[in-house]
């Protein structure tokens, strides 16, 4: 009895692969600076963010309860990306923030879970172990985002190119420098709460970096100790 209880929980290893979430976020990042400024480049940028989160999602659901819990995330996220898309007086943009937000923190932990409880090191465990480096930088630059709709005036920026708010590329770039410690200066936190999320990400990138490599460093040296 127990079994057949388990087996009706347990939906398969990771039924989306890491590998093709990883390529649904490449995408993304690959493209997002481009197709921003062109006719209808909202639009891709809408598809690409969608098909990142709901990839996510299939990735992460090796149980039916992780899956229904991604679900009902992704869908207030998803939904409410698309309807501010076309119906911004309906959903304001902080709604479908704070619902991404959630859903990636909880895409991020499962990715990690997957790594630590990894027995080895193979091309799931490597892609998953950079799948929730790029989703942290995602998860901030919804934060900063967010921070820029709720308090204007939150960022300041030392540059004429572009619009001035951290909606689309610009926190997009803000984020993933701040992640790996760059800091260019050309976008700056001004109130406290920006400066924080800031220190936060720039900490998070150093110790994520760290820890990584000593956990995958960990499961190589013992798949070796066990070979021999």
């Amino acid at each position: 009895m127990k079994g057949n209880e388990k087996s009706s929980t347990v939906l398969g290893p990771h039924r989306f692969s890491m590998v093709h979430f990883l390529i649904a976020f490449a995408l993304l990042f690959f493209f997002f600076p481009f197709v921003e400024e062109i006719k209808g480049g909202d639009i891709i940028v809408s598809l690409l963010l969608s098909l990142v989160l709901l990839s996510a999602v299939f990735a992460v659901a090796n149980r039916r309860r992780t899956l229904i819990v991604a679900l009902l995330l992704a869908v207030p996220a998803v939904g409410g990306r698309w309807i501010n898309h076309f119906r911004p007086h309906l959903v304001p943009p902080a709604i479908f923030l704070v619902a991404g937000l959630a859903l990636i923190a909880f895409v991020v932990v499962n990715l990690l879970r997957f790594v630590w409880r990894a027995p080895s090191v193979n091309i799931e465990v490597l892609c998953a172990s950079i799948s929730a480096y790029l989703m942290l930088g995602l998860m901030w630059t919804m934060a900063y985002w967010l921070v820029d709709q709720l308090t204007p005036g939150a960022f300041s920026f030392n540059t004429n190119a572009g619009p001035r708010s951290m909606n689309g590329f610009n926190g997009f770039y803000f984020s993933f420098i701040t992640l790996s410690t760059v800091g260019y200066g050309d976008i700056t936190p001004v109130s406290r709460i920006a400066r924080w999320l800031a220190a936060m990400e720039a900490m998070t990138g150093l110790l994520y970096v760290a820890i990584l490599i000593s956990r995958l460093v960990g499961l190589y040296s013992s798949a070796k100790s066990n070979d021999s």
